[in-house]
């Protein structure tokens, strides 16, 4: 009969084992050290530009409109109905041209009101006059009677006393007459104090009446110029701007109906970064594109605030614009700040302030890859910016937006 054979163990195999085992850890290792692969991008997508020495010219850019220097708000000084719409934007007008009718009976009722009211205190000043006239004459009358008797009271007392020295008369005729003289001139006295207080009384009255006249006379002249502000005039030579009434339209007092502007002196106002304004004074040279041609000018106010991240600012045209510039038109302006000579500069990075430091990609010699670097920026333009250390002239960088790759060091390129 057939006995079995016993198979014979390899010696080597658990030794076989072992050593797979510790490859596949050591391959694990490996892999686990080398992280993420470099992430390829397309070169022509990118925006690289080369560090350079030489001057900058720090310059600040803003995008605007032509802005009319001499410009009127037209509003109502009165509530009131569109009867009428005589201009339209782009009409010419003269200071005097009506753009709008307005109507409102309540108005015009005011007025009649008024005038009325008027009337009526001009006829109370006139007979308060007339009666304190009266009064006046009457008290001189009576006055000039009490000086008089004064007069006769003292002639009196003369011939009584003559008469008493002649023997011709008593001591007591003489006492009588004295009498009557003083009584006389008491009489005298308060009929001159009486005349002094009407005088002042008759002033005091008149003045009181004449206020009161020359108060409604003000509210006549009011309600007068209410009605004819019915008529809406520009008030400015110019061209109509603004104006969007139509007829049947209810209008409220102080509302805005209309610009007028003078198309004669434009000046542009710009819009700028508030992080680039900061550097910005007053007389800077400027120039502004219309895109029909490019003219000069200065700064000339800048707003103390900024607002929504922009920054207002004026700009005096010193050039004559181009035909067919009128306000309104979009227009594009370059502040020059200051010229740097001897810089190293590069274009200004899509992410990265002035004086700020920044981390930056920059290309190896062959083109093929770019690795990040500490870059620290200086002074800025708009399109440009110094740099203090970290690139020398001649090395290439990315400007473009790098956020979504700031989890890496090393991207290829291709």
């Amino acid at each position: 009969m057939d006995i079995p054979r016993e198979k014979k163990k390899d010696p080597r195999r658990p030794w076989l084992i072992a050593a797979i085992v510790v490859g596949v850890l050591v391959s694990l290792l490996g892999l686990s050290r080398l992280g993420p692969a470099s992430p390829q991008l397309e070169k022509a997508t990118l925006l690289i530009d080369v560090v350079k020495r030489g001057e900058l010219v720090r310059r600040v850019h803003g995008n605007g409109t032509l802005v009319p220097e001499n410009q009127r708000f037209v509003s109502a000084l009165t509530a009131g109905r569109v009867e009428q719409v005589l201009a339209r934007p782009g009409s010419p007008v003269e200071a005097s041209t009506i753009l709008i009718e307005l109507s409102n009976p309540d108005v015009q009722l005011e007025a009649l009101d008024a005038e009325r009211q008027l009337k009526l205190a001009e006829a109370e000043l006139a007979s308060v006059r007339s009666s304190l006239e009266t009064a006046k004459l009457i008290q001189e009358g009576s006055l000039a009677s009490s000086r008089t008797e004064l007069r006769e009271a003292e002639r009196a007392v003369a011939v009584a006393e003559r008469l008493a020295q002649d023997g011709l008369n008593s001591t007591m005729d003489v006492d009588r007459a004295r009498d009557r003289l003083e009584e006389a001139k008491e009489r005298n006295t308060g009929e001159k104090r009486r005349t002094v207080v009407a005088s002042e009384a008759f002033l005091a009255q008149i003045e009181l009446r004449k206020a009161d006249v020359e108060r409604l006379r003000a509210i006549a002249r009011f309600q007068r110029e209410r009605v004819a502000s019915m008529q809406v005039r520009a008030g400015a030579s110019g061209t109509v701007q603004e104006l969007s009434l139509e007829p049947g339209q209810w209008v409220q007092s102080g509302q805005r109906l209309a610009r007028v502007a003078s198309s004669e002196r434009l000046k542009a106002v710009l819009q700028v970064v508030e992080t680039q304004a900061r550097d910005l004074t007053l007389g800077l040279p400027t120039t502004v594109d219309t895109r029909d041609g490019v003219v000069t000018g200065r700064l000339s106010r800048i707003d103390p605030g900024a607002q929504n991240g922009f920054v207002n600012v004026d700009v005096t045209l010193s050039d004559s614009l181009p035909r067919g510039a009128r306000p309104d038109m979009s227009v594009e302006g370059t502040v020059e700040i200051e010229k740097l000579d001897d810089v190293v500069s590069v274009g200004r990075p899509a992410l990265g302030e002035s004086e700020t430091t920044t981390r930056m990609f920059k290309l190896s010699a062959d083109g093929h890859s770019a690795i990040r670097v500490s870059v620290r920026l200086g002074r800025a333009s708009f399109n440009a910016v110094v740099i203090e250390s970290g690139l020398v002239p001649g090395d290439r960088v990315i400007l473009s937006d790098m956020s979504q790759w700031q989890h890496v060091d090393r991207v290829r390129l291709k």
